[in-house]
């Protein structure tokens, strides 16, 4: 039985990663998150690797506040950069499979194009850069190592556009949303799946390969609000707006879609449609 370790393991992803552990009986989770281990801490990540067999590590743990990280760029860089050297370093030693998760804005974000895996990676902000160089130093700190670009992700947990644009919709009559920054919406849940289904097919191969993964499909931010006001029934208006009229701290990339034939080739997996994945999200967050 593999033993995997997953840690930040009560954001989004980790969460869903929870919820599918019945679906993979070969694997035995450990979760863990900054109060069992911060792995921002050498040795703290050490000491665990030498007491645990660990023979994959999933790291869900990250600074995702695109306009926090220009206000705290050390606290960006040390969970971004710094703890992903941290796992992979004490990954390699032990020989565990590290799989690591980065973003969309690594991308300069002026394609026309999906952006393939060999794209040049141009980060326009803080957020970025920490992300990109923390899939440096998983790339050069072990030899067994697997990072996912991914983007705009979102669940029925913790903090994300989903669950804002509901609760905007039900407290007033209109609101305004960008419709000239173009992406794929991503159910977390997906990915959880689609990362443990290509778990099992990796066995212990030698693997170091970028991948990106988000669901099918191409949507402004502004047709995500439409569709979520759409499968949730409210009645309130949703009105277009251009990003210059709704200015933010860090730049937001104005085209950041995947492609996506890599990991489907690789691996086989099917990817579902974004609308799909949202309207089963929407049903579950009204019936809880």
């Amino acid at each position: 039985m593999k033993k995997i370790l997953v840690t930040g393991s009560k954001g989004q992803l980790g969460s869903e990663i929870r919820k599918l552990e019945k679906v993979y009986p070969g694997f035995n989770f450990t979760y863990t998150d900054i109060e069992e281990l911060d792995i921002t801490k050498p040795g703290e990540v050490e000491a665990f690797f030498t007491q645990n067999q660990i023979d994959i590590c999933i790291n869900c743990a990250a600074h995702n506040g695109v306009d926090k990280a220009v206000d705290e760029p050390s606290f960006a860089f040390l969970l971004n950069t710094d703890a992903v050297e941290n796992l992979a370093i004490n990954c390699n030693k032990h020989n565990t499979l590290l799989v690591h998760f980065s973003t969309d804005y690594v991308f300069e974000g002026n394609n026309c194009l999906p952006y393939r895996e060999t794209d040049l990676a141009i980060p326009q902000t803080v957020y970025g850069l920490s992300k990109l160089q923390g899939e440096e130093a998983a790339m050069k700190n072990s030899e067994r190592a697997i990072v996912i670009r991914t983007s705009w992700l979102y669940s029925i947990y913790n903090h994300n556009f989903v669950k804002t644009i509901l609760r905007l919709l039900s407290e007033k009559e209109q609101i305004t949303v960008v419709n000239d920054q173009i992406g794929t919406p991503t159910f977390a849940g997906d990915l959880a799946k689609a990362i443990l289904e290509i778990l099992t097919k990796i066995e212990h191969k030698p693997v170091k390969e970028i991948y990106h993964y988000s669901n099918e499909g191409v949507a402004s931010w502004y047709d995500f609000a439409v569709a979520i006001k759409e499968f949730s029934g409210l009645n309130c208006k949703v009105l277009p707006v251009e990003t210059n009229q709704f200015p933010t701290k860090a730049i937001r990339p104005h085209y950041s879609v995947l492609n996506k034939t890599k990991i489907k080739t690789d691996f086989g997996i099917e990817i579902p449609y974004w609308r799909d994945s949202l309207k089963l999200v929407i049903n579950e967050l009204l019936t809880k």
